[in-house]
């Protein structure tokens, strides 16, 4: 469903992404994990059409995203970092107009905006603000939007950044239930490595733009001679803290360029 070949990413002199190769199979939950500024987001963004690959190809569903954008755009729903709700509509207003977005016919747009919300458990307060819901529930709401239209991929980049532990666990617990309902492929970043260890199918590890670790947790766990995911993403990327703001600052000049062609 996700291949990405020999991929490369470079601002100016800086290479965010180096090389990089892997496959994330239809119906799969798919962990890319790394310390900040290991090249997550990046990777992220060449696979969703913000951002062209300084060399390498990309395949969503067979698709090339750099040729096929708007077609590839259809076939895949994304969560970012950064909230990216309107405050000021209310639940259904901000789902409706996602569904408008990507031209869903009404009645379908109309039927799964209910199952979804209800799903996620949003139903009750659909006529109500963004602004008025819990971090929890901003998060519920733009996983249910990502999946308004019916993508086969869904990106979720940190969605339980910065959520409580009950939040946390109700979110994968829906996440996981859509996954087996309607076979979506997930392709998720996180530092909580819990979640990861619960949820994924499979795991990557990056470092400094490479894939240093590739299988499922217990076959990473085995590799490394450690009992636990956090250990045994430690004992592969060590234990310097990284900054990713050198790094940030690259990708938004990049992007700016992007736009301004």
């Amino acid at each position: 469903m996700i291949r990405a070949t020999n991929l490369v990413k470079k601002f100016g002199d800086s290479t965010a992404v180096d090389n990089l190769s892997f496959d994330v199979h239809q119906g799969e939950i798919f962990a890319f994990l790394g310390p900040n500024g290991a090249g997550k987001t990046t990777t992220i963004k060449m696979l969703t059409t913000l951002l062209q690959p300084t060399s390498g190809t990309v395949e969503l569903d067979g698709l090339d995203p750099a040729q096929h954008p708007n077609d590839a755009r259809k076939r895949f729903g994304i969560v970012f970092q950064d909230p990216s709700l309107d405050a000021d509509l209310t639940a259904i207003e901000n789902m409706e107009l996602h569904g408008m977005l990507y031209h869903m016919p009404r009645e379908l747009r109309i039927s799964r905006t209910e199952m979804l919300m209800k799903t996620f458990e949003l139903w009750d307060r659909r006529d109500s603000q963004v602004k008025t819901f819990s971090g929890g529930m901003k998060r519920r709401l733009e996983i249910a939007r990502g999946l308004l239209h019916t993508p086969k991929i869904l990106f979720l980049d940190e969605p339980t950044l910065g959520l409580d532990p009950q939040s946390r666990n109700q979110l994968w617990s829906h996440i996981q239930k859509l996954n087996e309902t309607e076979k979506i492929t997930v392709f998720l970043t996180t530092h909580y490595m819990d979640e990861a260890d619960r949820v994924a199918h499979r795991i990557a590890i990056i470092d400094h733009g490479r894939i240093v670790a590739e299988g499922t947790s217990q076959e990473i766990k085995t590799r490394t001679a450690t009992d636990s995911l956090e250990a045994a993403f430690l004992a592969l990327t060590g234990n310097t803290i990284r900054d990713e703001k050198a790094d940030s600052n690259a990708q938004l000049r990049d992007m700016a360029k992007m736009f301004r062609r």
